[in-house]
C-alpha cells in the first residue's frame, strides 16, 4: 500500500497498530478476520460456549482493521496532499519515544476491547494522542455543518461539545480513552462476558504492546474497510 494514490473522497487516521510481525498483530487481525495491511481473510476463533459465529459480533471492527485510535479519521483541508500527512506523520512520529503498554481486556459500554491496564500506561498512550492531534491539525478538514449537527445531537457533556466544535471529535485529550475495540455493540452480556474471557486468557501469553511506531490507515471511499498505507517509526526505527 506504501506507492497507492488516494481519491478526493478518502479519509486518512493515525492509529495504533502492532508490528506486522508481531503475535498481537496476528492474534489481533486473526480475531477479526481480516488483515488490513496485506488484505488477507482469515477465518476466526470461535470462543467457547459462543451461540453465534465471532464473525457476526466483529463487522464494526472488522472494517476499521486492527488498532488503537491515535487520531480519528478525517478528510484532508483544501490544499493538503496525502504527501502532506506522510511527511506530518513521519516528522512527528520521529519526535516520539518507544514505550510498553500492558492492556486488559474490558466492557466498554455495549462492547468489549482491550484498554490500559494501568493509569500510568493510559497517561502516556493519552500524550502521545494528543501530541498527534495537535500536528495534524492543520491538515484535517473541519466537519461540514451536518455532520457538525448530526454529532452534537449525540449524548455529549459540554466538555465534549466543546471539543467537538473545536477539534471535529469529542473525544481528544482529557476525554480520550485508548481502546482497541474487538466487538460490536452488544446487548447479550454473556456474550460480552465470553469475549472478555477469551481475551484475558490470551493476554498474559502476548504481553504488552510495544508502542514503537504509528500507523497512518485510509478509507479509500465512505464505508470501504480502512487499509493500513504506512507504519511511521518513532525516533529511529526503519518504516516497515
Amino acid at each position: 500500500m506504501s506507492g497507492a494514490v488516494w481519491g478526493a473522497e478518502a479519509r486518512f487516521a493515525v492509529y495504533y497498530a502492532p508490528s506486522r510481525d508481531s503475535a498481537w498483530w496476528r492474534a489481533g487481525s486473526g480475531w477479526l478476520g481480516r488483515d488490513a495491511e496485506s488484505g488477507e481473510v482469515c477465518a476466526p476463533p470461535q470462543p467457547d460456549g459462543l451461540k453465534r459465529p465471532l464473525v457476526d459480533l466483529t463487522e464494526a471492527p472488522r472494517r476499521y482493521g486492527w488498532h488503537g485510535t491515535l487520531v480519528a479519521p478525517f478528510r484532508l483541508a483544501g490544499g493538503a496532499t496525502q504527501h502532506d500527512v506522510l511527511q506530518t506523520a513521519l516528522e512527528w512520529a520521529h519526535s516520539q519515544a518507544a514505550f510498553t503498554l500492558p492492556v486488559e481486556a474490558a466492557t466498554l459500554g455495549d462492547f468489549v476491547a482491550l484498554r490500559p491496564a494501568d493509569e500510568t500506561g493510559e497517561t502516556t498512550i493519552r500524550a502521545v494522542a494528543a501530541s498527534a492531534l495537535q500536528s495534524f491539525a492543520a491538515l484535517r478538514a473541519r466537519p461540514s455543518a451536518a455532520d457538525l449537527a448530526s454529532r452534537l445531537a449525540a449524548p455529549l457533556t459540554e466538555r465534549q461539545r466543546a471539543l467537538l466544535v473545536e477539534w471535529g471529535y469529542p473525544y481528544v485529550f482529557d476525554e480520550f480513552r485508548f481502546h482497541m475495540t474487538v466487538s460490536n455493540s452488544l446487548a447479550d452480556a454473556d456474550e460480552r462476558a465470553m469475549l472478555v474471557a477469551w481475551w484475558r486468557a490470551q493476554t498474559p501469553g502476548l504481553g504488552p504492546l510495544v508502542v514503537d511506531h504509528a500507523a497512518l490507515f485510509v478509507e479509500p471511499a465512505p464505508g470501504a474497510p480502512f487499509v493500513l498505507w504506512r507504519r511511521v517509526p518513532f525516533q529511529t526505527r526503519e518504516v516497515k
